[in-house]
């Protein structure tokens, strides 16, 4: 799936669009965090929590013209 970077993880990334799997988001920040080590930490604290300042935003697929 596509992902969009946040401008204070781009350090990581260098590019805000990058592609990751999984089934879930746990499975999918795995996935960030082995192309891109250290990005997981940035989103996840050390009780596997989401930082309280993140958010996910779902975004709705357009299609047309």
């Amino acid at each position: 799936m596509k992902v969009l970077i946040p401008s204070p993880l781009l350090s990581y990334t260098k590019t805000n669009r990058v592609e990751a799997t999984g089934g879930t988001m746990a499975e999918m920040l795995v996935d960030l965090d082995r192309q891109y080590p250290g990005l997981r930490f940035r989103v996840i604290d050390e009780q596997d929590r989401m930082r309280p300042d993140d958010a996910v935003h779902i975004v709705q697929a357009l299609s047309g013209g």
